[in-house]
This record gives structure tokens, sequence and C-alpha cells, in this order.
């Protein structure tokens, strides 16, 4: 394993304590990894959201150069919205 020297502040310091006299972890490296594996969850699920976005915006192009869009104006949006959901509540009563 590598050894590192990190630096804390006051308060972060303080949690690692609490954390270790609470007798969840062992020592101040258990705390740490922890918090880096967290920090690895996040990062992979920040990564897989901006893909979904990379993929939805490129299928938004792709409709917008094949055609597959509408415009709305003034209200029509909301009488869209209001038709569509109508439509869901149906088909989900019908089933």
């Amino acid at each position: 394993m590598t050894t590192r020297n990190i630096v804390l502040t006051d308060h972060q310091s303080q949690v690692v304590d609490h954390l270790v006299a609470s007798g969840r972890y062992q020592n101040a490296s258990e705390v740490l990894r922890a918090g880096l594996r967290m920090v690895e969850e996040a990062e992979s699920s920040y990564a897989t959201k901006m893909n979904d976005l990379r993929t939805a915006i490129d299928a938004g192009q792709e409709d917008l150069k094949t055609g597959r869009t509408k415009a709305f104006t003034g209200d029509e949006f909301a009488t869209y919205l209001t038709e569509r959901a109508e439509q869901t509540i149906r088909k989900k009563r019908d089933t």
C-alpha cells in the first residue's frame, strides 16, 4: 500500500476522529478509504448520467434533422402536455 500525507481541516479531522471513536471504523485510513469509495461511486454515476444526456441530445438532434419535431406557440404547449397526460391516464385505466 502507498502511504500519503494529507491535510485535513479541523472539522474534517474531528469527523474522522468521531467515526473512529464510534467504533464504526478501526482507524483514519478506513474512514478515508470509505470516503474515496463514495467519491468513486458518485463519479461513476455522474459519468453514466452525462453519457445518457449525450445520447438524448444526439437523438434530439437526429429528430431535428429528420423533421420529427413539433413547434408550439403561445398556450399550445400547455394544451399539448395536458392532452398527452390525459391520454396516458386513460391508457393506464384501460389496462
